[in-house]
């Protein structure tokens, strides 16, 4: 099956959750020009990758500038139902195309790194949460859990993903392997080589597509009363500098990682490679040894939403 996919490197309005979801809703009626049948958004593109986590100041114990960024990245968080995660769906539904998509979810009083996959009708049909935020990140998110660690069967194939350093996941790969991905979101903040090496190995491991989605970021993006500019300040033009790219089943580039700009990235894939390349791997099925090896997965929902 042909499909055209397509990934969204842009920043979003950073720390403005309404202006965040009206670019999306722009990129995302842009791309159904370009005939995109799924679109995918780097990590917490909404509204923005919080690249404070790891600067050094932020934790600092009791430090007000920290609790009042912290505060406005709650607050700017994407809540499950609320009027702008409904905009957001009904942009989905209005283009007719399936997006995946990395939000700050708010859920009680916790924040979750979170990846939407709406299917073309707007409806949610996989909602993840990252299972272990990464060194800084720990002082933003809460601990994720596995209820939709598994896949969209949509008609143009089945759609996964993973979020950032969960690529280095093992039981969580092999859980996507063994549910039949054929296309695969890895959702990060930007696509530097590890994260390149990460995206390669996945597809040709789990012998699916990858859209490996990055943002692009530069300091002056941020708003003009970000608590932490003098911080900001002191860091290089750009904070994130993309890497997206898209990847076939055999683990080579369909497109090269596009860095130093924001983009639009389309190509055209046939699903059937997916098959095609099981024939000398397939780690879900004459590759496995489910007589010696069992994996469990306790699909619980944590807390909230």
């Amino acid at each position: 099956m042909r499909v055209t996919a397509g990934i969204a490197q842009f920043a979003p309005e950073i720390l403005d959750l309404g202006k965040s979801i009206k670019k999306a809703a722009s990129i995302i009626a842009r791309a159904k020009k370009k005939g995109v049948q799924l679109l995918a958004f780097g990590e917490t593109w909404l509204p923005g990758y919080p690249v404070w986590s790891d600067s050094g100041g932020y934790s600092e114990w009791d430090n007000a500038l920290n609790k009042k960024l912290h505060a406005r990245l709650y607050k700017n968080s994407l809540e499950l139902g609320s009027p702008e995660y409904r905009e957001l769906a009904k942009a989905v539904a209005k283009n007719k195309l399936q997006v995946a998509i990395g939000v700050n979810e708010r859920a009680g009083r916790s924040l979750y790194n979170a990846l939407l996959i709406f299917d073309e009708k707007g409806g949610l049909a996989i909602h993840r949460r990252k299972l272990v935020p990464t060194f800084g990140e720990r002082l933003v998110w809460a601990h994720g859990d596995a209820v939709d660690l598994g896949v969209h069967d949509s008609k143009i194939g089945k759609v996964g993903g993973l979020i950032c350093w969960e690529h280095w996941m093992p039981p969580a790969r092999q859980v996507l392997h063994e549910a039949g991905e054929t296309i695969h979101i890895a959702a990060w903040p930007h696509g530097k080589e590890h994260h390149q090496i990460a995206s390669r190995h996945y597809a040709f491991e789990g012998r699916c597509f990858v859209l490996a989605a990055a943002l692009y970021t530069e300091k002056k993006m941020f708003p003009k009363d970000y608590e932490l500019r003098g911080e900001l300040k002191k860091q290089p033009k750009v904070l994130l500098n993309g890497g997206s790219a898209i990847i076939a089943p055999d683990g080579t580039y369909l497109v090269e990682p596009v860095f130093g700009k924001e983009k639009l990235l389309v190509a055209d894939i046939d699903t059937d490679r997916a098959a095609e390349e099981t024939l000398t791997l397939d780690v879900a099925g004459h590759y496995s040894r489910p007589d010696i090896f069992d994996l469990t997965v306790n699909r619980k929902r944590k807390n909230g939403g």
